[in-house]
């Protein structure tokens, strides 16, 4: 097995859509040969340079692959809002499945990825061996929606990188404690050069229109779709881990409780000090997930 790469490789897979054919990017980390394929996906404004930390020490034993989702980083924008929808994520996961070559893979996802996996992990024959589900669950509570959709997809520009990093830590302090260093190498795959700015600088690296689909949720549709994730989660097969930050305002301990009481009963793990989301960057949570997947 040759040794894996320092930095990962860009790839891309072309998915449908209502409106024909989207590009989505994956980033590449490890053996492309090896065996134990992990995919890790992000969460709602995020991208796949999120795992950067987990998936080069993964790398070393794994083959590592963290997509953009569309809409995000390095993949297409959808000429259709409407299509920016778990079901449509689920979708494009199917085929970025089959352009791997894999029957089984374990799955690591961030608040929207882990719905995404969850979605994957229930279906019929599901490729999905573990699941590892970052403070997400069938029930979301509303303050952490409402908090979401004060800046989700709302103009943003930043003349530097610093002012950026900034700005990005005022709405994600749920991430937990950061290092400037890191939280600085978090937030360079978030932007993008804001070309149609007199001035240049940044934007943030995503379609402001996710938004659309967002805002579009009334309380009807949340609880409809609350009792589709229950049953999605109560199909679930796999040995699964859930994580939680202690502070959460998107996954409240109640219902984590309740997914170690029903379903697959997953293993749950909350890191102290961290809100929503754990970024899977300190050590200690690197370590919970890393000896789940690599365990016996």
């Amino acid at each position: 097995m040759t040794a894996p790469p320092v930095e990962p490789i860009l790839r891309s897979v072309k998915c449908l859509d209502g409106r024909g054919l989207h590009r989505m990017a994956y980033w590449e980390w490890g053996d492309a040969d090896h065996a134990h394929v992990v995919v890790c996906v992000h969460g709602l404004s995020r991208q796949g340079r999120d795992f950067d930390t987990l998936a080069r020490e993964l790398a070393t034993r794994c083959r590592v692959i963290c997509p953009d989702i569309v809409g995000r980083g390095r993949s297409d924008r959808l000429a259709d809002p409407m299509g920016y929808t778990i079901p449509n994520y689920v979708a494009d996961m199917v085929t970025l499945v089959a352009r791997l070559g894999v029957e089984q893979l374990d799955w690591v996802g961030t608040s929207m990825g882990g719905l995404i996996g969850l979605g994957l992990a229930s279906l019929p024959g599901t490729p999905v061996r573990r699941l590892v589900l970052n403070d997400v669950g069938p029930t979301i509570e509303p303050e952490a929606l409402r908090r979401i959709g004060g800046y989700l997809g709302q103009p943003a520009h930043w003349r530097t990188l610093d002012e950026a990093a900034d700005a990005l830590w005022a709405i994600s302090r749920g991430f937990g404690p950061h290092t400037r260093e890191q939280w600085l190498a978090l937030t360079r795959p978030q932007l993008v050069a804001d070309t149609a700015h007199p001035e240049g600088g940044f934007k943030p690296h995503y379609d402001p229109a996710i938004a659309v689909p967002f805002r579009a949720i009334t309380p009807e549709l949340a609880a409809a779709g609350e009792a589709l994730l229950w049953q999605s989660w109560d199909r679930l097969a796999c040995p699964t881990l859930l994580l939680r930050g202690a502070d959460s305002d998107l996954l409240s301990h109640d219902t984590a409780l309740a997914m170690t009481r029903r379903g697959p009963r997953a293993r749950l793990h909350e890191f102290a000090g961290v809100g929503h989301a754990p970024m899977l960057v300190q050590p200690d949570q690197r370590a919970v997930v890393r000896d789940f997947l690599l365990g016996p």
